[in-house]
C-alpha cells in the first residue's frame, strides 16, 4: 500500500468526524432556539411560524457553507478531474440549480415571505413555507377572484420565479383597493344597477373611509408616489354587442376584503330585487 494512503485515510474521517460534529451541534442549536420560539407567549403564531422557518434556513445554510470549508482541502485535490463530472451534473441538475436560483432570487430581492397571499402560474394562496427547493401555499380560491381557503396545500419549485410574473395580493397593506364584477342581463337597467351598486359599496365601506384615506397618504409619502383615491368608483365595460359588465373599485382592510365584498353583493342584490318588484 502506497505510503499516502493512511494519511487520506486519516483525513477522510476526520473530516467525517468534523461534518458530523458540526451538524449535531446545529441540529442542538436548531431544537434550543424553535423551543424558545414556541414558548414566547409574546409572539403571534404566524411569527413564531415565520421565525421558525428563518431559523431552519439560516441552519441549512451554515450546515452547507460548514461542509464546503470542512471539505474544501479534499475537494481542490480533485478540482481538475471534477470539471468534466461537474458540467455533466449542472446539465442533470439544471431544475435544482434554478431552485436555488430561485430562493436566492426570493431572499435577495424580498419577494415574499411566510404569511403573503401571491400568485403565480395559476397557483394562489398563502405563503405557509418556504425552502431552497420549494414554496408552499394554503390555497385560496376557487379562481382567481373568490377569497376562501379551500384547504388544500400546493407546492410550487421556486424555479418557477425565473418563468412566471408574481403577483403579492396584499404587499404588506393593512388595506388596499379591489375589484368587483358585476355581470348585467340585457334586459337590465344599467344605470339603475350602477346606483345601486354604488350606494351599496359605500354604504359598507363608510365605517373604515377616514383610515383608509390616512394609509393611501402614508403610501404616498413613503413611495413617492400618489396615491389613488379610495372612493368606490365604478366603471363600464362592454363585454359584447348588447351586454355590459360594471366594474366596481373598493377600498378594505387587507384581512377582511372577503367580508366586505360578499356584504356589498348582498345589499346591492337586495336593492336590485326591491327595485325590480
Amino acid at each position: 500500500m502506497p505510503a499516502w494512503m493512511p494519511n487520506i485515510n486519516s483525513s477522510v474521517l476526520l473530516d467525517g468526524l468534523a461534518s458530523l460534529l458540526l451538524l449535531a451541534f446545529l441540529l442542538s442549536v436548531r431544537a434550543l432556539i424553535v423551543r424558545a420560539i414556541s414558548r414566547n407567549p409574546t409572539l403571534s403564531m404566524e411569527a413564531k411560524r415565520r421565525w421558525v422557518v428563518s431559523v431552519r434556513n439560516t441552519v441549512v445554510f451554515v450546515l452547507l457553507t460548514g461542509l464546503v470549508g470542512i471539505w474544501a482541502h479534499e475537494l481542490q485535490a480533485f478540482a481538475v478531474s471534477l470539471v468534466a463530472v461537474a458540467a455533466a451534473l449542472v446539465l442533470a441538475t439544471k431544475e435544482l440549480i434554478l431552485c436555488w436560483s430561485g430562493a436566492a432570487l426570493r431572499v435577495g430581492g424580498k419577494v415574499y415571505s411566510v404569511g403573503d397571499r401571491i400568485q403565480i402560474a395559476g397557483h394562489r394562496g398563502v405563503v405557509l413555507d418556504h425552502d431552497i427547493f420549494a414554496t408552499k401555499l394554503l390555497e385560496i380560491g376557487p379562481g382567481q377572484t373568490s377569497h376562501l381557503y379551500t384547504g388544500r396545500v400546493t407546492v410550487f419549485p421556486n424555479s418557477l420565479l425565473f418563468t412566471n410574473p408574481l403577483v403579492k395580493e396584499n404587499n404588506g397593506q393593512e388595506y388596499g383597493l379591489y375589484i368587483l364584477v358585476i355581470p348585467l342581463g340585457d334586459q337590465e337597467n344599467w344605470r339603475d344597477a350602477e346606483r345601486h351598486l354604488l350606494d351599496a359599496s359605500k354604504a359598507e365601506c363608510s365605517s373604515f373611509m377616514g383610515e383608509v384615506g390616512r394609509h393611501m397618504k402614508m403610501l404616498e409619502q413613503t413611495n413617492l408616489l400618489e396615491a389613488p383615491s379610495p372612493e368606490p368608483r365604478i366603471t363600464i365595460q362592454i363585454v359584447e354587442t348588447g351586454r355590459i359588465q360594471l366594474v366596481l373599485r373598493f377600498p378594505a382592510p387587507d384581512r377582511g376584503r372577503s367580508r366586505v365584498e360578499q356584504a356589498i353583493l348582498r345589499r346591492y342584490l337586495t336593492a336590485a330585487t326591491s327595485a325590480s318588484h
